[in-house]
C-alpha cells in the first residue's frame, strides 16, 4: 500500500541510538506491503515484444514518470503523472519522431520523503530514497473510482508492466534507475522502518570504532554493505525479478562506485561485479554505471569492468569546456568526440562503454546550461548551500532571464551546439526530458525536492507552435543523422590510419586546423586552439554488418569552431572534391534536406563565431 513515512514525522521511527531499546510500536507509521502474483494478470507477455536494441543504435532519453506526463495536454486527467501517461500514444509519438530508443525512468522503486523534506512542505521528487527494491512506486499508478484514498491492490504492477509492453510494442526499451547503495533510513538518527531492524550490521556499512554510527558513502546518511552475501542476495534477487517479471531492458546503478566498495577503496573486481558478470539473466541486458559516489576514491569513469556502460561525467565537463571558451580543451575534446578511447580501449571495451551526454536531471537543464553562471536553488530552503558549485556553465553574458536579442539568439545557438556535439559523438547519447523544448528550472541545479511545475516538463500546446518548432526540429534532425549514418555509430574505435581491405586510401579519419593543414601536437596543445576539422571516411569503416558484410557510408567533416569571433575554414584538399552543407548551428531553423550549400575541396566556408558545421560527401 501507500507509504505513510514520508509524510508523517513521529518519534516512533526516530528512537535514541545511544539509548536503550525503544518498546514503542511504530507500525501505525510505517509502510505496508500486498504479495502479488504477477501470474495471474491478464496480457500477453511482455516479454513477446522485447527490442533488444544493440547499443550502438541506442538513443537515451532521460525522463521522470511524473515530470514528463504531468503536464501533458493530450493525456487525460485521470493518467498524468502516471506509468500509463509514460504509455500514452501521445508520448510515444513524441518520442518515436524525436528518434529515441530506450527510456532511462528516474527511480520507481518504492521510495519515500525525508522527514527534513516534510517539515519543510517539500517533497523527494526525484525518489533517490528507496523503501523496497522489488515494488514499483504506488503514487505513479492512476487512481481508480473504487480506490479512493488507497491503491487497488497490485495495481501500480499492472500498469508499470502494461507500460513496459506498449513501450516495447512500439520499440522503446525501459532502463530504470536503481538504487541499491543507500535506503531510506537515514542515519543513525533513523528512521527505522525496515532493513535497520531486521539485522542492522548486515545491510549497512558501519563505523569500526563506533558500530552505532553509518559510513556514508551516498551523503544520505547510510551505505548498504554488498559485502555481506545476504545483502548481495536481495539486490541480484531485485534485478532478476526486474528482468523476468516486469521485463526491463536495463538498469542504471545511482552511485555504483559504492558497490565496488570491497572495504575502503573501490575494487572493480568486488564480489557484486562477479556476481552480476556470471549471472545469466542480469548479464545479457543493459548495464549503465554512475561511477562515482562521494567518498574518498570514488570518481572512477573509465574503470568499470567490460560488460558495464558509463556515465561518462569526463565527456559532460569537456564538451560544456569546449563551447564556453576554455583554453587547452581541444586535446581532450577530440578524444571524447571519438568515444573516448583513452578510457576505455585499454580494458577492451568499445565506444559503447561511453554514454555520452552534457546534462541529466542532476544538474542544470540545457536552457539553465547557457542561461546561468550560478546556481539559484533558494527554493530548496537551505540558503543556496546544495547543489554544485561549479557548473562549467556560461550564461552567455546576462545572468538568467533577458529581453536581449543577442543573447538569446547566442544561447539558442550554443544549445544547438551541445545537441549537435552529443549526436555526432561516438559512443552512446543520452537526451534528459524537455531539453529539446528548452526546459528551464530557473537555474536550481539539484531540484530533488520540487515536485512542481518548476520541474515538470512544459509541453507546448501544439508541438507546431512557431517558438518550439525551430530547436525541437534541429534536435530531430541530428538525432536522425545519427541513426541514418553508421560512421557516427562505430563499434570499435578509429584507427588513424587507412583500413586494410577496404580499398581507400584515406585514414578512417583526419584532423585539420581551421586552414585546412593536418593537425600538429604544437596545433592540439596551443592554449588559444577552439577549432578543428574532423574528417570521418564512410569508405573506411573496419566492422562488419551483422551478416559480416563490409560497411559503406557516406564520409562528413565537421568544422568546430568555439571561439568567440567568426572564422573561415578551408575544406581540406584530397579528401573528397565535393561537399554539401548538412548542418549548421548558426541558422535557427537548420538547414532544410538538399538545401545546404555545395562547396569543393579548397574552398573556403565562413563559420559564425561558436558555432558548427557538418558537411556531406555521398558514399
Amino acid at each position: 500500500g501507500p507509504a505513510t513515512y514520508g509524510h508523517v514525522v513521529d518519534d516512533d521511527l526516530h528512537g535514541d541510538p545511544f539509548g536503550p531499546p525503544d518498546p514503542r510500536d511504530s507500525a501505525r507509521h510505517v509502510p505496508h506491503a500486498v504479495v502479488v502474483d504477477t501470474r495471474l494478470m491478464p496480457g500477453p507477455d511482455p516479454a513477446a515484444n522485447r527490442p533488444w536494441t544493440p547499443w550502438r543504435d541506442t538513443v537515451v532519453y532521460e525522463a521522470h514518470v511524473k515530470g514528463l506526463t504531468i503536464d501533458h495536454p493530450a493525456i487525460p486527467d485521470e493518467l498524468r503523472g502516471t506509468y500509463l501517461g509514460l504509455a500514452h500514444p501521445a508520448v510515444i509519438e513524441h518520442l518515436l519522431r524525436l528518434g529515441v530508443t530506450a527510456d532511462e525512468l528516474l527511480p520507481i522503486h518504492a521510495f519515500a520523503t525525508e522527514p527534513s523534506l516534510v517539515a519543510q512542505g517539500l517533497r523527494n521528487y526525484w525518489g533517490y530514497n528507496t523503501l523496497g527494491f522489488f515494488a514499483p512506486h504506488a503514487a505513479y499508478a492512476s487512481r481508480r473510482p473504487e480506490a479512493v484514498g488507497e491503491a487497488v491492490a497490485g495495481q501500480q504492477v499492472q500498469e508499470f508492466k502494461q507500460m513496459v509492453k506498449t513501450l516495447h510494442a512500439a520499440g522503446i526499451e525501459v532502463i530504470l534507475d536503481v538504487v541499491y547503495n543507500h535506503t531510506a533510513e537515514g542515519n543513525h538518527l533513523g528512521p527505522t522502518i525496515n532493513f535497520r531492524g531486521i539485522d542492522n550490521a548486515a545491510y549497512y556499512r558501519l563505523v569500526d570504532t563506533d558500530l552505532r554510527l553509518y559510513k556514508d558513502y551516498t551523503g544520505t546518511g547510510n551505505s548498504l554493505n554488498p559485502r555481506h552475501p545476504h545483502v548481495l542476495q536481495l539486490i541480484m534477487d531485485s534485478l532478476r525479478y526486474w528482468v523476468t517479471e516486469m521485463h526491463v531492458d536495463g538498469f542504471r546503478f545511482d552511485l555504483a562506485a559504492t558497490l565496488a566498495r570491497q572495504f575502503h577503496e573501490v575494487d572493480r573486481l568486488s564480489s557484486f561485479f562477479d556476481l552480476v558478470q556470471q549471472d545469466p539473466v542480469v548479464s545479457q541486458v543493459k548495464l549503465i554505471a554512475e561511477p562515482w559516489d562521494v567518498g574518498e576514491g570514488g570518481y572512477q569513469v573509465g574503470n568499470f569492468p567490460p560488460l558495464w556502460s558509463e556515465w561518462n561525467g569526463k565527456y559532460r565537463d569537456t564538451v560544456r569546456d569546449l563551447w564556453r571558451g576554455v583554453p587547452r580543451t581541444l586535446a581532450e575534446f577530440g578524444s571524447r568526440l571519438t568515444g573516448s578511447s583513452d578510457l576505455y580501449q585499454d580494458d577492451g571495451r568499445r565506444p559503447i562503454a561511453s554514454i555520452n551526454f552534457v546534462t541529466c536531471h542532476d544538474g542544470f537543464t540545457l536552457r539553465d546550461l547557457v542561461s546561468y553562471n550560478d546556481k539559484h536553488n533558494e527554493e530548496n530552503i537551505e540558503d543556496n548551500r546544495d547543489g554544485e558549485n561549479y557548473n562549467r556553465s556560461w550564461n552567455c553574458g546576462v545572468e538568467g532571464e533577458t529581453d536581449d536579442d543577442g543573447v538569446l539568439s547566442l544561447r539558442d545557438r550554443q544549445m544547438r551546439n551541445f545537441v549537435a556535439t552529443l549526436m555526432l559523438s561516438q559512443g552512446v547519447p543520452m537526451l534528459s526530458h524537455g531539453d529539446e523544448f528548452g526546459r528551464t528550472q530557473r537555474g536550481n541545479n539539484n531540484a530533488y525536492c520540487q515536485d512542481n511545475e518548476l520541474t515538470w516538463v512544459r509541453w507546448p500546446k501544439k508541438l507546431d507552435d512557431a517558438e518550439t518548432t525551430g530547436f525541437l526540429q534541429f534536435v530531430k534532425t541530428m538525432v536522425w543523422l545519427r541513426r541514418d549514418h553508421q560512421v557516427f555509430r562505430r563499434r570499435r574505435f578509429f584507427h588513424g590510419r587507412p583500413v586494410e581491405g577496404t580499398h581507400d586510401e584515406l585514414s578512417d579519419i583526419a584532423w585539420f586546423t581551421p586552414e585546412g593543414e593536418e593537425m600538429t601536437r604544437r596545433d592540439w596543445e596551443a592554449a588559444h586552439a577552439k577549432s578543428l576539422t574532423v574528417f570521418l571516411n564512410g569508405n573506411a569503416i573496419s566492422e562488419p554488418g551483422s551478416r559480416g558484410e563490409r560497411i559503406t557510408d557516406d564520409s562528413f567533416l565537421l568544422m568546430f569552431n568555439a571561439k568567440h569571433e567568426p572564422l573561415e575554414f578551408v575544406v581540406p584538399v584530397n579528401h573528397g572534391k565535393e561537399w554539401q552543407v548538412v548542418v549548421d548551428t548558426a541558422r535557427s531553423r537548420g538547414v532544410s534536406p538538399g538545401g545546404g550549400v555545395r562547396v569543393r575541396a579548397g574552398d573556403r566556408i565562413r563559420l559564425t563565431d561558436r558555432s558548427l558545421t557538418v558537411l556531406q560527401r555521398p558514399a
